[in-house]
């Protein structure tokens, strides 16, 4: 009887030490798979913004495309202005292809989020800040702003005159 009993608790024991073993397993194995998928998402944005900086390095080459065929257009030299519109496009294409996203300026609301206000305009007109002209273009790169617009910004201004403004001018 006592070998009996000896034989149960050893059983019971490894028992419990397999059962341990196998949740220790199914945490291993759950442990791995966040592992896995992090990976998986880090690798993902690595392969997604890993050309960012070369886009970024092209954009001002974009830049120097679009100032050329204005140049050409203005000398009236068709055929290197046609050649330069080619490799424009051809450039703006690949960059587009890989996430480069031109961002609409005029007649749209100030938002510095987007836009770099380099001079700012006063004006009759509604009650947002609005573009009204683009010295430089910006751009996004997969939803993220690579360069902001650099633009010219007309500032609302009410047509009624408030009390503060009509003392404005007035010295104290």
């Amino acid at each position: 009887m006592a070998d009996r009993q000896k034989l149960r608790t050893l059983l019971n024991s490894e028992k419990k030490r397999s059962e341990d073993t196998l949740t220790q397993l199914k945490y291993l194995q759950a442990d791995f798979e966040n592992y896995r998928k992090r990976v998986a998402r880090e690798v993902q944005e690595i392969e997604e913004y890993s050309t960012a900086g070369l886009v970024r390095r092209l954009v001002p080459v974009l830049d120097d495309l679009d100032r050329a065929v204005s140049t050409a257009e203005k000398a009236d030299d068709k055929g290197i202005g046609e050649g330069i519109k080619m490799v424009r496009k051809t450039l703006k294409s690949a960059l587009e292809s890989e996430g480069l996203e031109r961002i609409e300026a005029v007649g749209k609301a100030f938002d510095p989020e987007l836009h770099e206000a380099v001079e700012r305009v006063s004006g009759p007109g509604g009650d947002e800040d609005e573009v009204i002209e683009e010295l430089r273009k910006g751009y996004t790169f997969k939803g993220k702003v690579l360069r902001p617009s650099s633009v010219k910004v007309r500032i609302a201004v009410k047509t009624e005159k408030q009390p503060d403004e009509a003392s404005e001018g007035e010295p104290s």
